[in-house]
């Protein structure tokens, strides 16, 4: 049961933080009554054997602690890598291109039988950073997120095309 309380948090870098901070385990409380035993057994008179093992264990605690920041940093790596293949990839507009902009004013309930998309836009200029300003429809311009927005495809009415009715004329 006790090493089930001793080994309760590790973060990712395969440490506890108090034994990142000091270099041994944490002793809980209800083990205070073996605390004598231990101080006693840990106790070394001989003081070149003691300051060796001393310089044996801060060499050690320098390996633990560079050990936790390389796994750190392969976990923050995989993290990174799980987190950019969940990103959409960034729409592309070129200047001239028609847009419709998704209206987000409805975000839980929004009216039946009513479009989410408003718009066509036409694109005027898109920033690196992912916004695109549009110009309305009453010539004003505004800038928008670029993950607001879907191409706008037009119909091509052609007039030379015969429409063909359903029930030809007798």
């Amino acid at each position: 049961m006790l090493s089930k309380f001793r080994t309760a948090y590790k973060t990712p870098t395969g440490t506890t933080p108090y034994k990142l901070i000091y270099g041994k385990n944490c002793h809980l409380p209800f083990e205070i009554e073996h605390r004598a035993y231990w101080a006693l057994k840990n106790c070394n008179p001989d003081l070149i054997a003691a300051g060796e093992k001393r310089m044996f264990q801060l060499h050690e605690l320098d390996e633990l602690r560079h050990q936790a920041y390389e796994n750190s940093r392969l976990y923050k790596a995989r993290t990174k890598v799980w987190h950019d293949r969940k990103l959409r990839m960034r729409k592309e507009f070129k200047q001239g291109n028609k847009v419709l902009l998704f209206h987000s004013k409805y975000k839980f309930k929004q009216p039946k039988l009513r479009s989410r998309w408003l718009g066509p836009y036409v694109v005027k200029h898109q920033y690196p950073s992912g916004y695109v300003e549009l110009y309305g429809k009453d010539g004003k311009t505004f800038i928008v997120n670029g993950h607001r927005l879907k191409l706008y495809h037009e119909e091509d009415n052609d007039p030379r095309e015969a429409v063909t009715p359903f029930f030809p004329k007798e």
